[in-house]
């Protein structure tokens, strides 16, 4: 009998260990990562805001510079202008958060810091025409498209001029969508995806001032009130029928640098 309870108890232990090397497991390895003395933007899920964040290349992606948060390497507090390697615990989670990361990094030793630059203050300088704008990198292109041009009649209603008769929310609620257009087949897709080609901001260019004006684009475009203010939309409505002004678009990303140029017609209907 005594035999049997062993040999009974001895299978049950083996089967729950056999069950227990079945459910999966945290990987955790040790690896080297570079993080840059210059920062850059991340997209985050259910903001429109990108976040700045530091750039960061390990071995498990040689050669490329990806963001990570300032605060996901714990026991690391980065200061900006420094340039670090790194010993770091990559733990890759068997059962990751579904609104997070499957990955987590636990500092284990700083290798190097090399002070490279003093961190510089951002300054805005002011935009007073079309030409003190400074494109982004490999821009101007095209990568975005918006309506070619919209119907205003004399109450105020706004609609597309494409002869679908289709029309736009109210003054207050209307949007200049902008479309991504861009071919995927173009070789440079990937990088023209990412923080520094997404159109943040616009500079308007109106028919109606000199002044150039940057107002923030939402996920879709930025509101047709931000881009044709009250006193500009009044005069469009008070034109003479058939009428038309021109405006323009000049894209922006996160930095304020020029990504493409947009134009559209407002028509007095």
């Amino acid at each position: 009998m005594n035999r049997l309870i062993i040999s009974f108890l001895l299978v049950t232990v083996l089967g729950i260990s056999a069950c227990s090397d079945d459910e999966p497991q945290d990987a955790v390895k040790e690896i080297r990562m570079s993080v840059s003395s210059e920062t850059g933007f991340s997209s985050v899920f259910g903001s429109e805001q990108p976040i700045e964040c530091m750039l960061v290349m390990s071995e498990d992606n040689p050669g490329v510079w990806e963001p990570l948060g300032f605060n996901s390497i714990e026991g690391f507090t980065y200061e900006r202008g420094h340039e670090y390697y790194l010993s770091v615990k990559r733990t890759i989670l068997a059962n990751p958060p579904a609104d997070a990361s499957d990955r987590t990094y636990s500092l284990i030793r700083i290798l190097e810091d090399r002070v490279v630059t003093e961190p510089e203050v951002p300054v805005d300088e002011k935009i007073t025409s079309e030409e003190d704008i400074e494109y982004h990198d490999l821009c101007p292109f095209e990568k975005y498209a918006v309506s070619k041009g919209y119907i205003v009649d004399g109450n105020g209603k706004i609609l597309y001029d494409d002869g679908s008769g289709s029309s736009l929310p109210s003054y207050d609620a209307a949007r200049i969508w902008l479309e991504d257009v861009l071919d995927k087949g173009d070789p440079n897709w990937v990088k023209f995806e990412s923080v520094p080609y997404m159109a943040i901001y616009s500079f308007v260019l109106s028919p109606f001032t000199d002044e150039i004006r940057l107002v923030r684009n939402g996920s879709s475009g930025p509101m047709f009130k931000d881009v044709i203010p009250e006193d500009e939309f009044a005069r469009i409505q008070s034109m003479q029928s058939g009428e038309e002004v021109h405006y323009a678009l000049i894209l922006a990303n996160v930095h304020k640098k020029g990504l493409q140029k947009l134009e559209f017609t407002v028509k007095k209907q």
